[in-house]
């Protein structure tokens, strides 16, 4: 018990340092970028609506306003330290001038520290969805973020959570990407996660789109997607990736008025320098906004990513950059009407909530 008291203690201690000493442009400006302490380390212990976070900033920060904003969210057995050196997402901030915000889940929440994106609670939009959010929130207003370019990516139960974040969050968000997830309401319940894992969710794709598509009371329920899936993944289906891919296009039609699908292309077979994967793009007024990219043999791991670390295959292609260069294209505007956006009543909330896309 002494311990446990003297370690709550050091806890505490070290994040009320953290927490009084607010954050100054100054001490990013340095030759390199800063990855910052973790933030809410003890509240995420302590209290269930909270969750620890870490934050990169690269040297940009401290010379320029309004940088974009890549959320990036975990797998199972992983924490945000090990995602973000498996993913090198930090080498592309620093290289493309954009911020990288990582939560964390909490193993009090969950012993192998999966994202809980089956949660009744979370799919509608509550609990750790909306710590999410509330985290998203507070890194804007205390950094340099533009509001317009906030993204979303995430990794099995991670890339499962951001589908729940862009359908529950999608006027938070500009663009999205899933690498080895689920669709959103894949599922219910641990039980039936397991089961959509190996076989795919046993819910209509297009049905679920439908239902989510009248119940969202953001300005729309889609948001440009990005879906990356090894071909030989056995512990998320590949499966998987194409009922993502089916709920979006039932999204994009079902949030346009008149309903209006989008257009794809022939798929294309792209040759890597280790392992090539196949290409299929959906367009909405000749505007790719929806891309699914299957890689040959790649199992259950980042693709590109740092073998150090579990979860991760160094072969290519990158997906950490492949995502870069999908969701840079978008942004989101308030106050301006989005791509396919249905017309509604006005109300001031929906006026602000409004958002399209463009370069």
């Amino acid at each position: 018990m002494r311990r446990v008291i003297k370690r709550w203690t050091a806890d505490a201690r070290a994040y009320l340092k953290r927490y009084l000493r607010l954050p100054t442009l100054r001490r990013a400006r340095r030759k390199g970028g800063r990855f910052e302490a973790p933030r809410h380390k003890l509240a995420s212990r302590l209290l269930p609506s909270f969750r620890a976070y870490h934050l990169y900033l690269p040297a940009a920060v401290a010379d320029r306003n309004g940088l974009p904003l890549v959320v990036m969210l975990h797998g199972c057995k992983q924490d945000a330290l090990v995602f973000a050196e498996g993913t090198r997402m930090n080498q592309l901030a620093e290289r493309h001038d954009f911020i990288v915000l990582y939560p964390e889940q909490s193993r009090q929440a969950n012993p192998f520290g999966c994202w809980n994106w089956f949660d009744p609670a979370v799919l509608r939009g509550t609990g750790e969805a909306a710590a999410i959010a509330r985290i998203v929130r507070s890194v804007m207003k205390r950094y340099p973020v533009d509001p317009t370019r906030i993204y979303v990516a995430g990794m099995s139960a991670g890339g499962a959570m951001a589908c729940v974040l862009a359908a529950r969050y999608g006027s938070l968000f500009a663009a999205c990407a899933i690498h080895s997830g689920l669709m959103y309401r894949a599922a219910a319940s641990p039980l039936a996660a397991g089961a959509a894992m190996r076989r795919g969710s046993a819910s209509s794709a297009v049905e679920t789109a439908r239902e989510s598509a009248l119940a969202s009371r953001t300005s729309a329920a889609f948001v440009p997607t990005l879906v990356i899936h090894g071909a030989r993944d056995e512990t998320v289906r590949p499966v998987n990736a194409d009922q993502i891919v089916e709920q979006s296009l039932a999204l994009a039609e079902y949030e346009s008025r008149p309903p209006k699908p989008l257009v794809g292309t022939a798929e294309r077979r792209v040759a890597g320098s280790r392992r090539a994967y196949q290409l299929n793009d959906y367009a909405r007024d000749g505007r790719i906004v929806l891309r699914k990219i299957i890689i040959d043999g790649l199992d259950h791991a980042w693709s590109g990513g740092d073998e150090r670390h579990p979860f991760n295959d160094s072969q290519g292609p990158d997906a950490s950059q492949l995502i870069w260069e999908f969701v840079r294209e978008f942004r989101r505007i308030p106050g301006e009407k989005s791509i396919g956006m249905r017309a509604r009543r006005f109300s001031l909330s929906a006026l602000w909530n409004r958002r399209r896309w463009r370069d």
